[in-house]
C-alpha cells in the first residue's frame, strides 16, 4: 500500500534530522516539553514499555537533556524537566523535521491539503491512544 511505504520512508527521513536523537528520545523530549513530567505517564501516552522509557530518561539525562527532580513531598515520585540543553535539541529537532515536512508536503499537488490530512492523522492516532487507554482501565475495574 503506497500510504504505508510514504509513512516508512518519511520515518527514515525524520529519524535522520534528529542528528543523534532516536525517534524515541525525541518523543520523550517532545512529550516532557509538553508538560508530561511522570515516567509512568510518559510509558501510557508513548505507548513505550516501562523499561523502554526508563532506557530513554536515563539517557536523556546522562547527555543532559533531561534532568529529574522529587515531585512534591514524595521522594518516590520523580518528575522529569528539559534541561536548557534539552530546550534547544527539542527545538532544532522540532524545527529540521518541521521543515521536511513542509518540504514533502510542498512537493504534492495540494500541499496545505497534505498538511492538513497529517494533522488529521495526528488526530486519530490521539483518539485511538484515549480509547486503548479507557478500554485498559474498564479491564481493570472489571478484572
Amino acid at each position: 500500500m503506497p500510504a504505508v511505504h510514504a509513512l516508512t520512508r518519511a520515518y527514515r527521513l525524520l529519524e535522520r534530522a534528529l542528528d543523534g536523537l532516536s525517534l524515541a528520545d525525541f518523543r520523550v523530549l517532545s512529550a516532557v516539553g509538553g508538560g508530561e513530567e511522570r515516567a509512568s505517564r510518559l510509558a501510557a501516552r508513548l505507548a513505550l514499555g516501562k523499561p523502554a522509557i526508563s532506557a530513554s530518561v536515563d539517557s536523556l539525562c546522562r547527555r543532559g537533556l533531561l534532568r529529574r527532580a522529587p515531585l512534591d513531598a514524595d521522594q518516590r515520585v520523580l518528575s522529569l524537566a528539559l534541561t536548557p540543553d534539552g530546550e534547544h535539541v527539542l527545538s532544532e529537532a522540532e524545527r529540521r523535521m518541521t521543515d521536511i515536512v513542509e518540504g514533502l508536503a510542498g512537493r504534492t499537488a495540494d500541499p496545505g491539503a497534505t498538511l492538513t490530512a497529517l494533522a488529521a492523522l495526528n488526530a486519530a492516532i490521539d483518539a485511538q491512544h484515549d480509547e486503548r487507554l479507557a478500554a485498559g482501565q474498564t479491564r481493570k475495574e472489571r478484572g
